[in-house]
């Protein structure tokens, strides 16, 4: 095999970037991941590697809207940042209810309150 190691550098930046790009996906589904940042990272790397690849994620339909928000600098609706904290932490009391080894719930708990300072601090729209 004659691989150049710039080509294996470029190979893993973009299997980092899909990797991320699949967590800023959940993220939208899922509370606890946060999907802007996860974005941000893929197309960082995307940027480092692959032309067509960050292309693609800035200007998709429904992933592009985040990055070019953030990058912006625009805000958040308030009405959107109530409920997502309200659903955070509704899911995290459902899952300290099912879940019973304590260094997870404590884990639960830090990691929410991290996340619900973050879109606190988020500038409104």
């Amino acid at each position: 095999m004659n691989s150049k190691p710039g080509n294996i550098k470029r190979s893993l930046l973009i299997i980092a970037g899909t990797f991320f790009v699949g967590l800023g996906i959940l993220g939208i589904f899922l509370p606890l991941l946060p999907t802007t940042p996860l974005l941000l990272l893929a197309a960082a790397l995307y940027s480092r590697s692959s032309g067509r690849f960050y292309n693609w994620l800035i200007h998709n339909r429904w992933f592009g809207k985040y990055i070019s928000d953030y990058r912006e600098g625009k805000g958040v609706p308030g009405k959107v940042k109530l409920s997502s904290i309200t659903f955070l932490w509704l899911t995290i009391i459902v899952s300290l209810i099912l879940i019973d080894v304590l260094w997870i719930r404590i884990l639960l708990v830090i990691i929410a309150a991290g996340v619900t300072i973050h879109i606190l601090l988020i500038r409104p729209r």
